[in-house]
């Protein structure tokens, strides 16, 4: 499984032929600069770490600024490693959006924005107490009865409960590539994807 590392630009929405509006994500794509390949040999396993938009040298440390240094390359603000699809490549080389064309289904994998400290019925969908009357009083989004009684007297491993929300590492499969912007470094996959605008994101396509 190749792919790129991105940066989510925003929703928009296209027509298509039939006149039907689709909802769609519009994602920078690359270019992308190889900074390692992992070999059997030496690392025992193939991979290939890619790097992403550029980063400011003062706020890169002596290691990674020896690694970038070391690949001929910027300072990158992004790297991840892919560990096939890209037997061809060698340290040096770029990827960029053309690894896509249109009609092919992506994965996209993003972090979720943070919704902080949320109760059970926006985290979970708890429908609530839900009764207002018979001596209620501020009960209506609570959670209930948590505990199972004298036996076994605690409360279970997993119990959905209130606590931080989002934040988390979230893939979104089979999503339709509409576009491909060569000339812009632009991809627009068909529905919305996880992460605040300007986030990034990892598209991998199926070999």
């Amino acid at each position: 499984m190749s792919g790129i590392i991105g940066k989510k630009i925003g929703m928009t929405s296209l027509f298509d032929e039939n006149g039907k509006n689709i909802p769609c994500t519009v994602i920078q794509a690359g270019p992308c600069s190889v900074l390692q390949v992992r070999t059997v040999e030496n690392d025992g396993y193939v991979g290939f770490q890619l790097g992403f938009d550029d980063k400011s040298e003062k706020n890169v440390g002596k290691a990674l600024a020896g690694h970038f240094k070391k690949a001929g390359s910027a300072p990158k603000a992004k790297l991840v490693e892919f560990h096939h699809g890209f037997d061809h490549l060698k340290v040096g080389d770029e990827v960029k959006v053309n690894l896509f064309s249109e009609g092919e289904y992506v994965d996209v994998t993003g972090t979720s924005k943070g919704k902080g400290f949320q109760g059970v019925v926006k985290r979970h969908n708890f429908g609530g107490v839900m009764q207002a009357t018979h001596g209620q009083h501020n009960r209506l989004r609570a959670p209930g009865s948590i505990g199972a009684g004298s036996d076994p007297s605690r409360v279970f491993k997993g119990m959905r409960m209130a606590g931080r929300m989002g934040g988390k590492q979230v893939t979104v499969q089979n999503l339709e590539v509409l576009k491909v912007d060569e000339e812009q470094n632009l991809l627009v996959v068909k529905g919305a994807v996880p992460g605040a605008k300007n986030s990034y994101v990892i598209i991998r396509r199926w070999n």
